[in-house]
């Protein structure tokens, strides 16, 4: 596997996160400035350019992506006052195609293990090419893009320099799950299987590889590849590629909710986000909750 840097620059970096240039700027400068402060509002930001763009046209929900990526840079840059080595231009593409890989993989595997059982079949479903294949990369880059700002570049890294790494994870991966509560056929299990398998599982990803673009990679290939093979997202049907009949039980195929409710892809994500956890660790991206209060 690739590495972005060796431990001592991870270190180095973590150790930068709590520096704050300037003038306090008083009581309400230094909420803002604190974890939880920027925190929420770039939270709030990256959600706004969200809900403004995500269910207009193509061109839109493109510019939404660039505008969530601005709003956190500016967040970041002039609320937090802190470096922003995970979203750095160098080796992003490289982090995006290696994340999209694992997303895939990940879809792939988990799509025919439940076929081999009999869960899914698939056929060709006639939808245009073209425009189904841009459909699945706009509204997939879109929700990417904006998940993995708030969840991982702002939630999960706030929360770490307050409780550490480990607490960060243990706290955004249900708020993930949670948050996918109002999505169609979605129930609590549904809900616990989102944070295991996405919310841990990207928690993971993120503190090995400490990359936005990793994790971006990762969720786009993974909601792109459900649409195209004509799986419901997270709940959401859209024209694929692909149709797939569903058959037998609920625990397998994941019901109406689909494929992420299903005890095979939890499972998957499981077995991926263990060992991302170790190789996070053995290259010191762990923080722990001491040297996070500092």
């Amino acid at each position: 596997m690739m590495h972005t840097s060796s431990t001592t620059r991870h270190e180095a970096g973590h150790d930068r996160l709590s520096d704050v240039s300037g003038p306090s700027g008083g009581r309400v400068g230094r909420i803002c400035r604190s974890p939880f402060g920027w925190m929420l509002i770039g939270i709030v930001g990256v959600g706004g350019v969200s809900a403004a763009t995500a269910t207009g046209p193509g061109p839109l929900q493109v510019l939404g992506v660039a505008a969530a990526v601005a709003v956190y840079w500016a967040v970041m840059r002039f609320v937090a006052r802190r470096p922003m080595p995970e979203i750095a231009r160098r080796g992003a593409a490289r982090e995006a195609l290696l994340g999209g890989g694992i997303g895939l993989g990940f879809i792939l595997v988990s799509a025919l293990v439940i076929a081999a059982f009999g869960g899914y079949s698939f056929s060709w479903a006639g939808n245009g090419f073209f425009s189904v294949v841009a459909s699945a990369v706009t509204v997939s880059a879109g929700a990417a893009v904006t998940e993995e700002l708030m969840f991982r570049g702002l939630a999960l890294q706030a929360l770490e320099r307050l409780f550490g790494s480990r607490a960060a994870v243990a706290i955004t991966a249900p708020l993930f799950g949670a948050a996918h509560l109002a999505n169609p056929g979605a129930t609590a299990w549904s809900a616990l299987a989102i944070a295991i398998e996405a919310g841990a599982l990207l928690g993971a990803a993120f503190l090995w590889r400490r990359s936005i673009w990793f994790v971006v990679g990762m969720h786009f290939a993974w909601n792109a590849a459900e649409q195209l093979l004509g799986i419901p997202v997270s709940g959401h049907t859209a024209k694929g590629l692909l149709s797939v009949d569903v058959a037998g039980s609920g625990l397998l195929t994941g019901g109406a909710f689909s494929l992420e409710a299903s005890v095979v892809t939890v499972l998957i994500g499981v077995a991926l986000a263990v060992p991302m956890f170790v190789l996070a660790h053995r290259r010191g991206g762990l923080l722990p909750r001491q040297r996070a209060a500092r």
